[in-house]
């Protein structure tokens, strides 16, 4: 770290570099902090000397997770290089972290937090800091949090499970219950330390479990202050990692992960996750998700949950694309246009015109006969009926998931949570120099810009954004180029009698060769484009410097979805709705860039080269993902232990094994929301190409499940626990993406698929008055569905350098009228038809689909029954025990004086009485 950077974020005077003393000479000024927020927060006053952290020496229990006297336990860790056993030339900078780091160490325990320091065993220059949350700091910060917790066990009967018959055979499928129990369910109440006894308290040691205790450790750490100068006040541990004062700030795991802790009352939850939910043998299992919120806090639950839900209802859809994929696959050989194709008296008989120009040459119909029948699997009436299906599933999913996650929002005890007003990131702050009147308190603040400012920053932030889209339409165009390129080549050589591929010569088209090849390279090309525009994204949200991490986060997810959006969906959408639409026909193609001649599809269209490129893209992505998450971390703590060389017979302290271990990503949950998220729109958006897009996503999401389970429990250090309520800015995204399904769903059957114009011949022109068939068959379909084309009505440009001297005319994919008639080669009737019926099949499924969606996210309520029932008996409790008790109380204390006026009264009226009857 440069000098530079130091003195940008901390802005020391010379006379401070100088100072070395335990006196800080810090300036006789009140810093206000509002009470509500910082309750036990006070000042250290100028001249004042500074509390150091106790120093205790290591007492050899690695499994302990306590102080050095056994009964205080480690709440938080903070990790520093001890600076006076740095390098002399860098002193001063060294000196000036001590010197915060002291100061910030100070206001802690001014807090009531107690620290003990400890020495690595390792590396003599780590020193470990172990922070302690004292009950009554619990008590206060529990109340400022608006924590809750238990008042009284749960007493409305739960409704019973359906799956409760077959308990013997579900049990296996289940966590086991002899080492992880069913969490107890209480009412809960917002915690309030003055009403302590109504609380459900057996001992006050458990009463708030580790994953809240490192959460209130979490706040008071970043709001304590490290700096008072002048006007300046600084605080918080994020900037001190960012200026290196501390190196690392964790919370600790309770035990090794696959070995039990020999420490007498440790939970060894963290060996209970990996025996029953991270570990490989247990990917068949439901998720502990009691277990997972307990430890890790409900942001990651949440997520966790999201995905079995996700994966659970995906079980449904892949059952159900499977059954189409079978049912195409068995249905392949009995198609008639397909038996039209390979049949050498129709299909072999059919001349079709060149492709491209001048190299390309003729070519019999029977030549695609193999891809005909594999277009068959995914071209069919099942994959229509699928298409539908999951038009309807991903509302079904959308909507059992609010209800899901209503029911979770209520036994994690965040219906009511209440997100605190969050501090500004330190890069925010660093750059803070203009003054505004806040519009919510009416205080004056510092800001980094003006408004004129910030609109700058937005622009140039929305106009790199919006490059990077252009650039990825730019490869786009590069890869189309190459198609036409390579189709230009393969034509050329895969027709040519003299080449040497039977085995695969009837699969290996010229259309097939380029499309494989093409997929491969837009995959590269996404994957390449995704690693630069990542940094990117985070450098332009850096540049907008928004003002907090919910921000930053919102920021960035935006800007990083829609590039994803575009890069890895812009060839899927290029291939359904652009391929082979503006050919025109062999006299007058349609070139590109003025050289480059439109290709075309296939005979049968495009969807098998759709199929294709969903397959590579979401199967190369998914085994790429997944070995990045399972060999990166690993390979990066195996080298970290092989650097540090320690001796097998070294006992390592719990809070040492965990920091080697890898840190937390800033984003934390954010990559793992944006791979899910970009499958679910593979699922969804194009699913009717590829019916089996489920079944690999469900299997991806079966390792994705136990990888990240893994990953978080054995490779990387605790994660800070945090509330959430729900998956946070990603549901929208969801619903966006489940309307934008519906459309693409339906024109890609449409304009994608063959399976409108073969409706249209079947019903109006393979009979009178249009076909000579006396009823409706696809028989002939084949010579309907190709124009004919005067090989004579070539130009000198497009014409094959060699052709054959016993043709005259030739077919190609098209409905235009014959050389001869009055109109020739314009659209003929049929092509009004088709045209019309796609347009009428889109419109009315899309409403179909779009009112099925509504009535079922009408019909399905977001919060279930025995929910909103569970959550007026909480009210209802919270209201007798914590308020009623009050009134009460009151009531009691005002009984005598009540007694007393009525005795006045009476005496009084008796008085009265006596003076009117005399």
């Amino acid at each position: 770290m440069r000098d530079d950077d130091i003195l940008e974020m901390e802005r020391l005077s010379k006379a401070e570099d100088s100072e070395d003393t335990d006196v800080l000479g810090m300036i006789n000024e009140e810093v206000v902090y509002p009470e509500e927020f910082l309750p036990t927060y006070e000042i250290i006053q100028e001249g004042s000397t500074v509390i150091k952290a106790q120093l205790a020496e290591f007492n050899d229990k690695p499994d302990s997770l306590f102080f050095n006297d056994g009964v205080r336990r480690i709440d938080f860790i903070l990790v520093y290089e001890d600076e006076d056993k740095q390098e002399f030339e860098k002193r001063h900078i060294f000196q000036r972290r001590k010197r915060r780091r002291e100061y910030f160490e100070a206001s802690l325990m001014k807090m009531g937090i107690e620290l003990e320091a400890t020495r690595s065993v390792i590396d003599e220059k780590l020193m470990f800091v172990k922070v302690h949350m004292p009950w009554s700091v619990l008590c206060t910060y529990a109340e400022v949090l608006h924590i809750k917790l238990p008042i009284q066990p749960n007493d409305l009967s739960s409704r019973p499970s359906p799956w409760r018959h077959f308990s013997c055979i579900t049990k296996h499928f289940y966590p086991n219950r002899d080492l992880i129990s069913k969490e107890p369910d209480f009412f809960t109440a917002p915690f309030e330390k003055d009403r302590l006894e109504y609380f459900y308290m057996k001992d006050e040691n458990v009463f708030f479990t580790p994953a809240m205790r490192s959460r209130m450790a979490y706040y008071i750490l970043s709001r304590a202050p490290y700096e008072i100068h002048e006007s300046v006040k600084k605080f918080g541990i994020t900037k001190l990692l960012d200026s290196a004062v501390y190196k690392a700030a964790y919370p600790l795991h309770d035990c090794r992960f696959n070995v039990k802790s020999k420490e007498d009352g440790c939970p060894n939850e963290r060996f209970l996750l990996y025996e029953e939910w991270a570990h490989p043998k247990s990917f068949y299992k439901m998720q502990p998700l009691d277990l997972i919120r307990k430890y890790y806090g409900e942001k990651i639950g949440i997520y966790f949950a999201w995905l079995g839900f996700y994966t659970i209802m995906l079980t449904l859809a892949a059952v159900v694309g499977l059954a189409c994929f079978i049912y195409g696959y068995k249905t392949q050989d009995t198609s008639t246009w397909s038996k039209e194709v390979c049949d050498p008296q129709i299909g072999g008989q059919i001349v079709m015109c060149p492709q491209c120009d001048r190299e390309c040459k003729y070519w019999r119909l029977n030549s695609t006969c193999e891809a005909s029948k594999k277009l068959c699997i995914f071209d069919n009436f099942g994959t229509l009926v699928f298409a539908v299906f999951m038009s309807v599933w991903v509302t079904l999913f959308l909507e059992f998931w609010k209800r899901y996650q209503a029911e979770l929002e209520y036994e994690w005890d965040t219906v009511e949570f209440l997100e605190q007003e969050e501090p500004p990131r330190p890069e925010y702050e660093a750059k803070c120099i203009y003054e505004r009147k806040n519009p919510v308190t009416g205080v004056k603040e510092k800001v980094p810009y003006t408004n004129c400012g910030r609109c700058v920053r937005v622009s140039i932030g929305i106009g790199t954004v919006l490059f990077w889209i252009l650039l990825i339409v730019a490869s786009i165009v590069a890869i189309t180029v190459y198609r036409l390129a390579a189709f230009f080549a393969f034509s050329a050589r895969l027709r040519a009698q003299d080449l040497k591929l039977e085995p695969l010569k009837e699969y290996v088209t010229p259309q097939m060769a380029t499309s494989v090849t093409a997929s491969l390279i837009s995959f590269v090309v996404i994957m390449i484009l995704n690693t630069l525009y990542e940094r990117v994204a985070i450098w332009i949200t850096d540049f907008e410097l928004p003002r907090t991490k919910t921000d930053y986060e919102n920021s960035l997810t935006l800007k990083m979805f829609l590039f994803q959006f575009v890069n890895y969906y812009s060839s899927c959408f290029y291939i359904a709705f652009a391929k082979g639409k503006a050919v025109g026909y062999p006299g007058e193609p349609v070139y590109l860039l003025g050289k480059y001649r439109n290709e075309e599809c296939d005979p049968g269209g495009c969807l098998i080269e759709l199929t294709t490129q969903l397959s590579i893209i979401m199967g190369g992505k998914a085994i790429w993902n997944n070995i990045q998450e399972v060999l990166l971390p690993w390979v990066k703590n195996l080298i970290f232990r092989y650097c540090k060389h320690v001796a097998s017979e070294t006992v390592i302290p719990r809070w040492e094994q965990d920091y080697e271990l890898q840190p937390v990503s800033k984003l934390g949950l954010f990559y793992e929301y944006l791979e899910m998220v970009i499958q679910f729109g593979f699922v969804t958006l194009f699913v009717a190409s590829f019916p089996l897009a489920p079944v690999l996503a469900l299997v991806n999401n079966l390792f994705e499940i136990r990888v990240d389970a893994w990953k978080i429990t054995t490779q990387f250090r605790r994660i800070m626990p945090e509330k959430a309520q729900h998956i946070g800015a990603w549901q929208p995204i969801l619903q966006g993406i489940a309307i934008l399904a519906v459309a693409t769903n339906a024109m890609i059957i449409a304009f994608t698929s063959d399976m409108i114009p073969r409706l249209v011949y079947y019903w109006s022109f393979s009979v009178y008055p249009y076909g000579d068939h006396s009823t409706n068959t696809m028989e002939g379909y084949i010579n309907s569905s190709l124009s004919v084309f005067n090989i004579s009505d070539f130009t000198s440009n497009s014409r094959p350098a060699n052709t054959p001297y016993n043709i005259t005319t030739c077919r190609y994919r098209d409905f235009r009228y014959p050389p001869g008639h009055p109109k020739k080669y314009e659209y003929n009737m049929y092509y009004w038809h088709v045209i019309a019926a796609k347009m009428a099949f889109i419109i009315v499924v899309e409403h179909i689909v779009y009112f099925t969606k509504f009535i079922l996210a009408y019909v399905i309520p977001d919060v279930p029954y025995v929910v909103k029932e569970q959550m007026k008996r909480e009210k209802y409790l919270t209201q007798v025990i914590l308020h009623e008790t009050n009134l009460k109380l009151v009531t009691k204390r005002m009984k005598p004086d009540n007694e007393e006026t009525l005795k006045h009264t009476e005496e009084t009226v008796s008085k009265e009485e006596l003076d009117l009857d005399f």
